[in-house]
C-alpha cells in the first residue's frame, strides 16, 4: 500500500494554492479547446509548450495534464451539439448524440457525456495509481536490448494507430526521426544533416517543430481550405439526468470504463478502439434496440466513458516506459523532455514527488471538469458561433510568439514557417504529423541505445534477442508490421469463396 502513503503526499502538492490554481486553467482551457471544432488538446499544448521555460515542471504539467482531461470531457459538447467531432474518438458521440439534441434532449445527452466522463476519468485514474508503479518497477529491468526492442514496437505500432495506414504513418515517423538527426552527432561530433547552417548545429528544438507540425499547418489548412460553418444545436432545458435515464447510464458508463482504461493502457491502444467496442456492446445489450441510430443515450454514454478512461490509460505507458500512444500525449512527453526529465522506469524513484502530484492532480481536476461541465454547459456552447477565421488568426500569432521564444532568432522563424509548409503538404497528402513527433523524440533515444546495446556485445546484433523480453517485443513488431499487410488478403480470399459458392448452393 505504498502508493496510497505516496498518493496522499501528492495531495499535499497538488492542493496547493498554485497548484490548484495551475489545474483550474488548465481544465478551463482544454474544455474550450475540446468545444471548439478543430481545436484539440495536441494543438493546444503545442502552443503553450514555450510557458515551460518559465512555470516549474510541477505547474506546467499539472497544467497540460487539465488541458488533456479536459479536452475530452469538452469534445462531447461539439458532438452533441454542432455533429462535428474534434477527434476521431468523439465520432460515436456525435452519431447518437446529435440525433439526442435534433429530437430536444441535448440536455440529456451533455448530462450523461459529463457525468460518465467523470465517472471514467475517476476510475481510470484510481487504476493508473495502482496500475503505473508495477508496470515501471517490471520495466526497471529493461537494458539497452530491451529498449531498443521497446523502441521498435512504438515506432510500427504508433505509426499504424496514429495514421490512416501503417505506410503513410511509417513515412511520417522518418520524416520526425529525420529532423530529430539534425545536429552534432554526441558520440563522434560530427556535424549530421546540417548544410552548412551553424544555426542548426545544436538541432532543432524541439518545442519548434511540434508547434510548427501541430499549429501552423492545421491553420495553413483552414486557410487553404476555408471554414465552412454548421448549425449549432439549441440547448433549452437544464443540464440534468431524469431517473430513467440515469438508470440506463450508469451500467453503460461502467462497462465504457472498463473497456477503456485497460485498451487505452496498451501500446497500441488508443481511444478509438475502445468507444467502437463500447458502442457495439451497448447496441447489443440494449433493452432499446429500435432507439439505436436515433438517439439512444447509452450510445452516448458508453462510448464517452470508454474516451475518458482510455486518456487515463494513455498515461501509463507514458510515464511508465517513456511511449506516448497518443498526439497529445507525444506532445507531453516533448513537456517533460524540455524539463531535462525521461518518463520511464526511473521517473518514479528519480522524480517521484512530481510524478504523484501529477496523478494527485488528475483527481482535483475530474472534480473540477465537472463542476465547469455542467452548470456552464451554455457558456461552452456560446464558444461555437467563434468565427473559425479567428481561431486560427489567434493559432498562427501564438505560434509564431512560442516558437520565438524557444529560439529567438530569425531562423528560427524560418524554420518554423518550413516545418509548418511541410506538415501543410503531410495533411494534404493524408500522412498525419503525430508519428512524426514520436520519431523526433523517440528516434534519438532508440540509437544511443542501440549503440550502448551494440558496444556491450561488442558489435554482435544477437544481443539485440538475447532475452525472453526481447524476443517477446519483436514478436510483436513482427506481428504488427504482418497483420495489417495479411488481414485484407484473408478478407478478399473468404468474400471471393463466398461469392463462388452462391451459385452452387442454388
Amino acid at each position: 500500500m505504498d502508493q496510497l502513503g505516496l498518493l496522499l503526499d501528492g495531495f499535499a502538492g497538488a492542493l496547493t494554492p498554485a497548484n490548484l490554481m495551475w489545474a483550474l486553467i488548465g481544465v478551463t482551457i482544454g474544455t474550450a479547446v475540446g468545444v471548439l471544432p478543430g481545436i484539440g488538446p495536441a494543438l493546444t499544448v503545442a502552443l503553450l509548450l514555450p510557458i515551460t521555460f518559465r512555470l516549474e515542471p510541477s505547474a506546467a504539467l499539472i497544467l497540460f495534464a487539465g488541458i488533456y482531461y479536459g479536452g475530452m470531457y469538452g469534445g462531447s459538447t461539439t458532438s452533441i451539439l454542432l455533429n462535428t467531432p474534434g477527434e476521431s474518438a468523439s465520432m460515436i458521440s456525435a452519431l447518437e448524440g446529435n440525433k439526442m439534441a435534433r429530437a430536444g434532449r441535448a440536455a440529456a445527452a451533455l448530462a450523461t457525456a459529463a457525468l460518465g466522463s467523470f465517472v471514467a476519468g475517476t476510475i481510470g485514474t484510481v487504476a493508473l495509481t495502482f496500475l503505473a508503479p508495477v508496470v515501471a518497477d517490471f520495466a526497471l529491468g529493461f537494458g539497452p536490448p530491451e529498449y531498443v526492442a521497446l523502441m521498435a514496437v512504438a515506432f510500427v505500432t504508433v505509426s499504424a494507430l496514429l495514421g490512416p495506414n501503417l505506410l503513410k504513418g511509417v513515412a511520417s515517423l522518418l520524416v520526425g526521426i529525420t529532423i530529430g538527426l539534425i545536429g552534432i552527432d554526441s558520440q563522434t561530433g560530427q556535424p549530421r544533416l546540417t548544410y552548412g547552417v551553424d544555426a542548426l548545429l545544436d538541432g532543432i528544438d524541439v518545442v519548434i517543430v511540434v508547434v510548427a507540425l501541430f499549429a501552423l499547418s492545421e491553420a495553413f489548412g483552414h486557410l487553404l481550405t476555408g471554414t465552412g460553418h454548421s448549425t449549432v444545436q439549441p440547448l433549452r432545458e437544464r443540464v440534468v439526468l431524469s431517473r430513467s435515464d440515469f438508470r440506463r447510464s450508469w451500467p453503460a458508463w461502467l462497462r465504457g470504463t472498463a473497456l477503456g482504461f485497460p485498451i487505452g493502457s496498451l501500446p497500441a491502444g488508443g481511444a478509438e478502439v475502445p468507444t467502437f467496442l463500447s458502442y457495439s456492446v451497448e447496441k447489443k445489450l440494449t433493452k432499446h434496440p429500435e432507439e439505436f441510430g436515433h438517439g439512444a443515450i447509452e450510445g452516448v454514454a458508453g462510448p464517452e466513458s470508454a474516451n475518458n478512461a482510455a486518456a487515463a490509460g494513455v498515461l501509463v505507458p507514458l510515464l511508465t516506459i517513456g511511449l506516448p500512444t497518443s498526439a497529445t500525449a507525444a506532445v507531453i512527453l516533448t513537456a517533460f523532455q524540455s524539463y531535462g526529465l525521461q518518463p520511464g522506469p526511473q521517473l518514479f524513484t528519480e522524480s517521484g514527488p512530481l510524478v504523484w502530484t501529477l496523478i494527485a492532480s488528475l483527481y482535483v481536476g475530474n472534480v473540477m471538469l465537472l463542476v465547469l461541465n455542467l452548470p456552464l454547459v451554455r457558456v461552452w456552447a456560446k464558444l461555437l458561433q467563434i468565427p473559425a477565421y479567428g481561431i486560427y488568426a489567434g493559432v498562427l500569432v501564438f505560434a509564431t510568439l512560442g516558437a520565438f521564444a524557444a529560439g529567438g532568432t530569425t531562423v528560427d522563424l524560418v524554420v518554423l514557417c518550413g516545418l509548418g509548409l511541410l506538415g501543410l503538404l503531410m495533411r494534404e497528402a493524408g500522412i498525419p504529423v503525430a508519428p512524426a513527433v514520436v520519431g523526433l523524440i523517440l528516434g534519438p533515444i532508440a540509437e544511443q541505445q542501440l549503440r550502448r546495446a551494440l558496444t556491450l556485445s561488442e558489435g554482435d546484433p544477437a544481443i539485440l534477442v538475447s532475452s525472453p523480453i526481447t524476443v517477446f517485443l519483436w514478436v510483436v513488431v513482427v506481428l504488427s508490421l504482418l497483420i495489417p499487410v495479411v488481414l485484407p488478403v484473408v478478407r478478399r480470399r473468404r468474400r471471393s469463396l463466398v461469392a463462388a459458392g452462391r451459385p452452387g448452393e442454388e
